[in-house]
């Protein structure tokens, strides 16, 4: 009897669940059935997104090369133009018209700066005064903090006198520190081009090679504006290298270069041509000052350039990485052919594309 009663228990219980058994399984069924029908209902329309076109694409270029150009303008009178605006400058690049990127008046880039004080005999004598005249002119130009200055001296071979550094009291205490290097007994000897800090060659001078050495070991991987300070009378006796090696080196490390042209009168007087053919080519130049008393103003006329500089940039349209000079020309608009003539724009005579 018990176990009828169980039996049909049980029977009525799966009578009652069976239905709701079912419902719950095919609802999901209607539910999906019910948003396919709302997404296919004619009557209500769905937005389409519109194709994207292929100039609409974004472009990425991979690898562009802005070249960088440093310049200044002087009239007649030697006076700056400081209100040169973009519109009124062409760059090309070996005779070709290029797209100028950017332009702008340069105050704030900071400036890296080696010093290059000759030691020889031929500046024995002027060396105290040339010490006095810089220490005067990095208070005057160095921001503490944000540029870095360098001292390096040099005869036969260059020797670092103070690493780039943003303090001026280092920078001051290196420049009281250079001295005029006597000769060794037994002439001079010769050797391999010697980097900074090597090679033998005491006695002479080897102004092109520590050019060479400056820009490629100390400044050619620096950032910011890349200056060569030379104090010097230009007369190279020992280098290995020539000067357009040392033009080349600097353009690649895209260094400029100014000079301090000035000498012991008795000693062969002073290179002017050699050392504005050196600064000329990287977009500086040489000052030459008739005696001492000139010195300050010698170091005036630098500061002025570095001061009333321009820097535009540009994308080359000449793609091709062959490691090629390119001859690099910065014109002003609207000028006639006299008022041209009448301006000096200085900047860095051309570049090397990259190889690769």
């Amino acid at each position: 009897m018990t176990a009828v009663i169980k039996s049909r228990v049980l029977w009525l219980t799966i009578a009652v669940m069976a239905p709701l058994v079912i419902v719950f399984a095919i609802a999901p069924l209607f539910d999906v059935s019910a948003q396919q029908d709302k997404k296919q209902d004619p009557k209500k329309p769905q937005p389409q997104k519109p194709p994207q076109k292929t100039d609409e694409l974004p472009t990425i270029k991979v690898g562009t090369q802005l070249v960088n150009v440093l310049f200044s303008v002087q009239d007649k009178q030697n006076r700056y133009l400081n209100d040169l605006k973009q519109e009124d400058i062409d760059v090309l690049e070996n005779g070709l018209p290029q797209e100028i990127f950017t332009f702008k008046r340069e105050f704030d880039l900071p400036l890296t700066m080696a010093i290059l004080v000759d030691v020889s005999g031929s500046e024995r004598f002027t060396l105290p005064l040339l010490r006095d005249a810089g220490g005067r002119f990095i208070d005057s130009v160095i921001r503490s903090g944000k540029d870095t200055v360098a001292v390096i001296k040099f005869e036969g071979e260059a020797t670092v006198m103070q690493e780039l550094t943003s303090n001026p009291a280092r920078v001051r205490r290196a420049l009281e520190e250079v001295a005029f290097t006597a000769p060794p007994p037994g002439g001079v000897y010769g050797g391999t081009t010697p980097p900074i800090n090597g090679g033998s060659r005491a006695g002479g001078t080897s102004l092109w090679d520590s050019v060479i050495a400056t820009s490629a070991d100390m400044l050619a991987r620096e950032p910011g504006r890349k200056t060569i300070i030379l104090l010097t009378d230009g007369v190279d006796t020992t280098s290995r290298m020539k000067i357009g090696d040392a033009i080349d080196e600097s353009l690649r490390a895209e260094v400029v270069i100014y000079a301090i042209g000035i000498g012991d009168p008795g000693m062969g007087g002073i290179n002017e041509g050699g050392l504005k053919k050196l600064t000329e080519a990287t977009g500086g130049r040489a000052v030459f000052p008739k005696g001492n008393r000139d010195l300050d103003s010698a170091f005036s006329q630098l500061e002025q350039d570095l001061r009333q500089q321009y820097l535009l940039a540009y994308e080359p349209k000449n793609e091709a990485t062959d490691g090629a000079f390119r001859k690099i020309e910065v014109k002003l608009k609207n000028r006639t052919e006299k008022e041209s003539k009448e301006l000096k724009i200085r900047h860095r005579r051309g570049y090397y594309a990259p190889k690769g």
